[in-house]
């Protein structure tokens, strides 16, 4: 990144006066940029259902997407759908689990959210927001995630990276998780709010990170008002970004 690149960022891009309309423009380059720098973005959990799906998105909470997927596989080898997880022997439950960090409380909330799929739902994930936050563990967060990889239907996934990334970026200055999620959705189309979200996780994940972002490796330095708080040396910054 030069010194143009961060000019440009700190002068224009988070001076106070760029218009609603000028953001919406910037967040939509800066998408299309992201497009191009990981063509592969996608949820990084592994499942074959709905179910598996909501239940993985559960389990990711504070610990890692590679984590989770080492444990589901046994996790659905014993407990294969809604109705045998809700009969799930707590403790056997709660030993399978506890690689992944703070295995009680994941154990009592994907049980629970399987006795309320198998009492309220016939035993299948409902396809709306509204029945799915109702779910034991079951935030906005995850409702989305399910909603846009299992069944097509757009959401902002308001996790860690987006979070940071949509500050950084000065799409909202809330750490609301329900603010920005309304702030980034009106500056990027509905039909992409999925893979919008898949790409900036990816780049929180691989390059923007918390502590000291790769920003001489950046794609969208220079549309970006924070360009500059991390590493600038084109090859330093290269040899922190991860595949």
């Amino acid at each position: 990144m030069g010194v143009g690149a961060r000019s440009y960022a700190a002068e224009v891009i988070g001076a106070d006066f760029e218009s609603p309309l000028a953001r919406t423009r910037r967040a939509r380059r800066v998408d299309r940029a992201l497009t191009v720098r990981y063509p592969d973005a996608r949820c990084e959990l592994d499942f074959t259902s709905p179910f598996e799906l909501l239940v993985a998105t559960v389990l990711s909470a504070q610990t890692t997407d590679v984590r989770v997927n080492l444990t589901t596989p046994i996790l659905f080898a014993r407990y294969p759908d809604a109705a045998a997880l809700a009969a799930a022997n707590p403790e056997e439950l709660e030993e399978i689990l506890r690689p992944t960090g703070f295995f009680r409380a994941k154990a009592k909330s994907v049980m629970g959210l399987s006795r309320d799929l198998v009492e309220r739902f016939g035993g299948e994930v409902p396809p709306r927001l509204k029945d799915l936050v109702t779910l034991p563990g079951v935030g906005r967060k995850t409702a989305n995630v399910v909603l846009g990889n299992a069944f097509g239907i757009p959401g902002i996934t308001t996790d860690t990276h987006v979070m940071r990334l949509s500050q950084r970026l000065g799409y909202t200055t809330s750490k609301d998780p329900l603010v920005v999620e309304q702030d980034l959705g009106a500056l990027l189309p509905r039909r992409d709010w999925t893979m919008a979200s898949h790409r900036l996780i990816f780049h929180g994940r691989r390059t923007c990170f918390a502590r000291r972002p790769a920003c001489g490796a950046c794609p969208v330095a220079a549309m970006c008002p924070s360009a500059g708080i991390g590493e600038v040396d084109p090859v330093k910054a290269s040899a922190m970004v991860k595949p």
